[in-house]
């Protein structure tokens, strides 16, 4: 199962929720239309966040950046 999902929470929220859940995250990115794509470390971690986050996942294909940097990064947002 893929560790990477789509939710429609803000990025703090989500931020969040993985830190209270113990769960360590990968990548995570804002989306265009709004929400979150998150990329979990494991896909355990990733189980567990689909388990948590079932209310908020979207489903299918989503449009995101072409090219994204983290905030704090160099030359990021």
């Amino acid at each position: 199962m893929s560790r990477a999902m789509n939710v429609t929470l803000a990025e703090a929220d989500v931020i969040a929720l993985c830190l209270s859940a113990g769960v360590a995250i990968s990548a995570i990115e804002p989306l265009p239309d709004g929400g979150t794509r998150l990329v979990c470390v494991s896909p355990n971690g990733a189980d567990t966040m689909r388990k948590k986050l079932k209310n908020s996942l979207i489903d299918g294909a989503v449009p995101r950046h072409r090219f994204y940097r983290a905030p704090g990064s160099e030359r990021g947002y």
